[in-house]
């Protein structure tokens, strides 16, 4: 299975030669960079362009092109070389565009000698940049990985070789475009795009382009306001945006035409502005990202959060009185739920961005205080008196003034995120949408599986009232862990006052008081269920079952609106027998599935094999569990994901760990979520302490219940 990363995700390499393949909107210029373990480039010798194409392990092409394959053997690589990076550069001159923002945006694809698709990233949000850092695989503890790197130069190959240490980097860069320059007149042209047939009337999916197809512009463009997220519901403005359809079979090529295309979206409006002030808004120094489960081995890319007054628009027509409109669906995709996936991580990365400048200048404001303070007391002749109160009481008034400007540039963003967000929410799909949406209560099952499944919410300590959706891409390629236990300990032993906050809320919810453990495991196991609910009700009838693993019996009231509505034809059997019995079901399914892929034989699986994916809930995890069945459980978590057996353990991780080291790396396999709000998920930008809500229906409502109704009742039908 291909893993589609995002921005900063890494993913590991099975294998140690593998070839890279480009596809741009145009020509680009492709070349390599290896690294030591820092990054650095110790000399010219250590960059394959097309001047030089070859180096030890490593072949690129020799002129520019619309499509490349980079040759790398990681294994004849030198010792000294610890990261190797695929650059992407425009070609000057010509019609071409010269940054990336004006063309589609180009996709890497690392695969095997055999053409085996292992890792994919689109490169989106590239605007005024002409060079670019598009992944790297880099060694870690003896192993290879890749990771989308996405980073940007303005100043073109110039400025990224000397931003990599690279000696007389500005002789290079004028090498690689004189050799650039001499193999003009064999440049690959650009191919002509392949038109995707879509019918309506045959009821077929319409076929997915490939990722370097995709039109895109500046989807998020420099301006003096952060950009804004908006949905809409496929008519109107938002609908606009779509792909034009291909043209029919048998009809003439439309002739070309001297006019560049123009890839903006018809309701963007672009604008510009100032410099920051560097007082107020200081650029962030480089982080480190928080470890845990949200992204394990998950590495800070280059670049640093630009600080708030540097950030974009939001996407609309310009009012004459107040910023611009949100539009519905403004951003890059085929698909209006594709356009709506990206707004909401473009979302994420703007208040992540929006913050992190926000913290950054406070943190300058407050050193400058302490060093003029300082300065006023360094002199023992001045410390009293009326000058050394003056200096004093200067000191604070700047400190002061410097917090309101930055909490004003912050306000003013979240004003435009928050006004971006009342779009949002109406035009999310059930998948995206919260059980509050009114899209739930006139779901039918739909014939396409998702893109994506809404987990929850995310918010900061800045803008606690504003929510991002937390989306995880489809299939799962990680199970998921729900804590059942009490709150976590932070900060020397103190409680957590997120989960705190979550937890006097969960009580005057329930309870009328503070909860118990019982009670928490009685929602961590409910958030179980509508998680569960959600996955069957947004795939395709019979698409998605479920099977559950509940040794006590203490799951049956929780269980009930899966049992009731057929979804899960009967409670799970108490005891050891019945977590055997699911396992070794489980186990078989996917090494049967896994010798079909192998040998290209999916035709010839077993009739009684239920060809749907599966969601596997294990409660009160690890009760009831030897190792046999531990080993197996590791078996499915590490296998499964790949053949469609995805897991979601309801577990308290205090208590697990009372059976020692063996169950740590299950749990760090797999993705924390809480029953109740809860600070621990980190983003690896930044790294921002991000609060997690589940994503739990209002409180008498019963459309957990209807939805797996009707998902039951669509599966019947013939």
């Amino acid at each position: 299975m291909t893993a589609e990363l995002v921005r900063g995700q890494n993913h590991p390499l099975d294998r140690t030669r593998v070839e890279i393949r480009v596809a741009a909107g145009g020509p680009v210029i492709a070349g390599v960079t290896l690294g030591d373990a820092d990054g650095r480039l110790a000399d010219p010798e250590a960059v394959a362009h097309p001047g030089a194409p070859r180096r030890t392990g490593v072949e690129v092409p020799r002129q520019a092109a619309a499509e490349h394959r980079i040759m790398v053997d990681l294994d004849a690589l030198p010792e000294a070389v610890h990261r190797v990076g695929v650059l992407l550069a425009l070609p000057g001159g010509g019609s071409a565009p010269s940054a990336f923002g004006a063309a589609a945006a180009p996709s890497v694809t690392v695969t095997g000698l055999d053409g085996t698709a292992l890792a994919r990233y689109t490169l989106t949000g590239l605007g005024p940049e002409s060079a670019v850092v598009a992944v790297e695989l880099y060694r870690r503890q003896g192993a290879w990985k890749v990771r989308a790197v996405g980073q940007g130069y303005e100043g073109g190959l110039r400025a990224m070789l000397h931003d990599q240490g690279l000696p007389r980097a500005a002789d290079l860069a004028a090498e690689i475009e004189r050799a650039v320059g001499l193999g003009q007149d064999g440049e690959v042209p650009t191919p002509a795009p392949v038109a995707a047939a879509r019918t309506e009337s045959s009821g077929a999916a319409p076929a997915t382009p490939p990722a370097g197809d995709l039109p895109t512009s500046a989807h998020r463009v420099a301006s003096d306001a952060p950009t804004a997220l908006s949905h809409g519901t496929g008519t109107g403005p938002a609908a606009a945006a779509a792909p034009e359809a291909a043209p029919a079979a048998g009809a003439p090529p439309t002739p070309p035409t001297d006019t560049p295309v123009d890839y903006r979206h018809p309701r963007r409006h672009t604008t510009t502005s100032a410099p920051p002030d560097p007082a107020s808004s200081p650029t962030p120094p480089p982080s480190t990202p928080a470890d845990g489960p949200a992204a394990p081995d998950a590495a800070t890319p280059p670049n640093v959060p630009a600080p708030s007054d540097a950030t974009t628009p939001p996407h609309g027509p310009v009012p004459p009185d107040g910023p611009p409109v949100p539009v519905a669906g403004d951003a890059v995709g085929w698909s209006m739920e594709e356009r709506l996936y990206h707004q909401v991580w473009g979302m994420f990365e703007d208040l992540a961005r929006s913050v992190a400048a926000y913290r950054s200048a406070a943190d300058f404001a407050r050193t400058r205080l302490e060093e003029e303070l300082d300065e006023a007391l360094a002199d023992p002749r001045s410390r009293l008196g009326t000058a050394a109160d003056a200096a004093r009481a200067t000191a604070r008034d700047r400190h002061a003034t410097l917090l309101t400007r930055a909490r004003a540039a912050l306000d003013r963003d979240l004003g435009q995120l928050a006004a971006e967000s009342e779009v949002v929410e109406p035009a999310l799909p059930p998948a995206f949408a919260g059980w509050d949406s009114p899209v739930w209560q006139a779901h039918h099952a739909s014939q396409e599986r998702p893109m994506a499944l809404r987990l929850g919410d995310l918010h900061l300590p800045e803008a606690p009232d504003l929510r991002i959706p937390m989306l995880v891409r489809l299939p799962l390629e990680r199970g998921l862990w729900i804590d059942s236990g009490p709150p976590a300990q932070a900060h020397g032993g103190r409680p957590d006052p997120e989960r705190e906050v979550g937890r006097r809320e969960l009580g005057s919810a329930l309870t009328d008081g503070p909860p118990d453990e019982a009670a928490l495991r009685r929602l961590a196991m409910e958030t179980a269920v509508a998680l569960a609910a959600r996955l069957v009700a947004v795939h395709p009838p019979g698409g998605f079952a479920v099977q559950v693993i509940d040794p006590a019996g203490g799951a049956a009231p929780a269980l009930a609106p899966l049992v009731e509505s057929g979804v899960l034809p009967a409670l799970p059997v108490p005891g050891a027998p019945g977590v055997a019995s699911v396992l070794d079901d489980l186990t078989r399914r996917v090494e049967l599935k896994q010798m079909a892929v192998r040998h290209g034989a999916a035709d010839a699986l077993p009739p009684d094999l239920d060809p749907a994916d599966q969601l596997l809930i294990v409660h009160d995890f690890p009760y009831g569990f030897d190792d046999r069945a531990l080993t197996r459980l590791r078996y499915l978590a590490d296998e499964g994901p790949a053949v469609g057996v995805h897991l979601l353990l309801v577990a308290d991780r205090a208590g697990a760990r009372e059976h020692g080291p063996v169950l740590d790396p299950l749990w760090r396999s797999l993705l924390r979520i809480t029953p109740v709000p809860d600070a621990h998920l980190a983003d690896p930008w930044v790294g921002h302490a991000w609060t997690y809500e589940p994503l739990l229906a209002p409180r008498g409502s019963q459309v957990v219940r209807q939805t797996l109704e009707r998902a039951a009742a669509a599966r019947r039908l013939p």
